[in-house]
């Protein structure tokens, strides 16, 4: 209800500087790019453009848009019966949206944060919408499953969790048919309980007398498949990964047998965006959100930079890949992502401040894309960046426009 309340007086005001549009570090759109270098292809990103809007964009290398969906939530979901009234969107942008999935035909897949599951076609028209309270990362599985994070917010006290103090957000892991079926959900309050971590289930406690927690306790912000392209290790084909910002957590289960196999934790700080590079490694977005000072709280400052790190389940050593520094600056207090290109080349959404950056293995930039508000100076936060697969060309988008058009 506050945050709305805010939301109604910036748009009165006529303001452009909320939370999600920061003072731009350049005025040029791609200040770096070296041909030469970079991972061929296209890359899709999403952000927040001008007077508030959202969208999802796919662009080559100069900048130039391919293909774009424009996404509303007023008219993608006007009948919202789903939600509450306190919770449901009321003025621009109402709320973020995070995934998103390219689908093999030019399907998009996304989430309205804790609002729910669509997916549009490559024309904007809606295939199907899934009336749930999924949120942020999207992942496709091998079979074109969609995996995402659930939340639901409990409201009464439960014997089976009795220091969860209402109102808390239940964490839980959701499968989705390519068809916008619920195949299964699984609680991740339930896997910690069976494999014995309750410590995790208690570790955000805050008053050391009374153990209870309560809020939004996990933070459950990405959900991982381990694919049929990686070679097995410690990680097996199947196996989910999670991470969980608010307890400074990585996690991965076999989601058939609800038994899991490897957990780090304190080694990064309110972390995003793990990613598996083989059957023994993963990698963490680190935003390293260690107290900057508050006038510097989305870009950091000369002795806190967010970083990639690589995570080994076979001693549970943590390697930082790359970290920001005073020539080459990274910092996003919060959201991220990151890809590893075929190319040895990495990916990263610098979301805070609207950038997308690609970095060669000797951490040198070799492209770089900001999200410019056109004729001001700032520019809108950046949710994700991904280079697309070679199939999804110029040409490919045509034809998918030209398919659903009709």
């Amino acid at each position: 209800m506050v945050d709305q309340a805010r939301l109604a007086v910036s748009e009165l005001r006529g303001d452009t500087n909320t939370w999600y549009y920061v003072d731009a570090k350049t005025r040029k759109q791609v200040p770096v790019y070296k041909a030469d270098e970079v991972q061929p292809g296209l890359t899709m990103i999403t952000g927040l453009g001008p007077a508030r809007t959202l969208f999802i964009k796919v662009i080559n290398f100069n900048g130039d848009v391919i293909n774009q969906w424009d996404i509303d939530w007023h008219k993608i979901w006007p009948d919202a019966t789903h939600l509450s009234a306190d919770v449901i969107p009321r003025g621009k942008p109402g709320t973020n949206i995070y995934g998103p999935r390219l689908i093999d035909n030019g399907d998009i897949v996304f989430n309205f944060e804790y609002l729910g599951l669509v997916r549009l076609d490559t024309c904007g028209n809606t295939i199907f919408r899934l009336p749930y309270a999924t949120h942020h990362a999207i992942n496709v599985d091998d079979n074109g499953d969609i995996w995402t994070s659930l939340g639901v917010m409990q409201t009464e006290l439960t014997p089976e969790y009795p220091n969860y103090l209402p109102p808390y957000r239940e964490a839980a892991v959701a499968q989705i048919s390519p068809q916008g079926e619920l195949l299964q959900t699984i609680s991740l309050m339930k896997l910690l309980k069976d494999n014995g971590y309750d410590g995790l289930m208690n570790l955000s406690t805050l008053i050391g007398r009374e153990p209870r927690v309560s809020g939004d306790v996990y933070h459950l912000n990405d959900v991982e498949v381990f694919p049929r392209s990686l070679p097995e290790g410690v990680f097996k084909r199947g196996d989910v990964m999670v991470s969980l910002r608010n307890i400074n957590t990585v996690l991965v289960f076999d989601p058939k047998a609800l038994k899991i196999r490897f957990v780090s934790t304190g080694q990064f700080v309110r972390q995003h965006d793990p990613d598996f590079i083989d059957g023994n490694r993963f990698s963490v977005y680190d935003n390293n959100l260690v107290a900057p000072p508050p006038a510097s709280s989305k870009k950091g400052s000369p002795d806190n930079h967010s970083k990639i790190v690589i995570v080994s389940a076979l001693d549970g050593s943590v390697t930082p890949y790359f970290k920001g520094h005073k020539d080459l600056p990274f910092y996003s207090n919060i959201m991220g992502e990151h890809q590893w290109l075929a190319n040895g080349n990495l990916l990263i959404a610098e979301t805070m401040n609207g950038r997308s950056i690609e970095l060669n293995p000797q951490g040198q930039p070799v492209w770089e894309y900001n999200n410019l508000i056109p004729q001001t100076e700032v520019a809108g936060i950046m949710q994700g960046t991904e280079r697309l697969a070679p199939v999804f060309d110029e040409s490919f988008f045509a034809k998918r426009r030209a398919v659903c058009t009709n």
